[in-house]
């Protein structure tokens, strides 16, 4: 477990410090997207990994590390979404918005380490292309529930299925870096 931490811990860094300088560069522009946009953004993303998962090719050029940071990232925006109204305002100064993306990341984390503990760090004999899969049926599901307006009968919430997602993602980055 103390290697999956270490791992775990190297690609968020990757992660924060691209958020953070978007940040710098955007501000929270972000902010102005409903969580319904950014789950469909999440969904471009996860469904151009399984293109290029399938097909061998990648025509933009854009790595796919790059989008499973991107689906990291949009993942925690999704999440900040959800907690913080409009009417707290689009423009997040960055070391409010650094702060959210922290706690966020702590929440998410602390339930990594639960679940890995219980399925043993199966994610390690799991192909990347499954994984992508797995985020993409996440994906579904937050769509889901976003057009039942929120509401479940027995299912987790939004929150946990864009942590998974995050977890995951970061899953997929550590399965990537270990292969090169």
């Amino acid at each position: 477990m103390e290697k999956t931490l270490q791992q775990y811990d190297s690609a968020l860094a990757k992660c924060r410090d691209i958020f953070h300088k978007k940040t710098k560069d955007y501000g929270t522009a972000w902010r102005i997207l409903r969580p319904t946009s950014l789950t469909d953004q999440l969904y471009i993303k996860a469904e151009r990994i399984r293109s290029i998962e399938e097909t061998g090719e990648n025509k933009v050029g854009e790595s796919i590390e790059g989008e499973y940071i991107a689906l990291v990232n949009y993942s925690i925006m999704a999440i900040i979404q959800l907690k913080l109204s409009r009417e707290e305002g689009l423009d997040l100064e960055i070391s409010v918005a650094m702060n959210w993306y922290d706690n966020t990341m702590e929440i998410t984390r602390n339930l990594m380490i639960k679940k890995n503990h219980d399925y043993g760090e199966a994610w390690r004999n799991m192909r990347i292309s499954s994984i992508t899969d797995i985020i993409l049926q996440k994906l579904l599901r937050v769509k889901q529930i976003e057009d039942n307006k929120g509401k479940t009968l027995i299912s987790e919430g939004l929150d946990a299925n864009y942590m998974d997602i995050i977890n995951y993602a970061l899953f997929a980055l550590i399965r990537l870096s270990e292969k090169s």
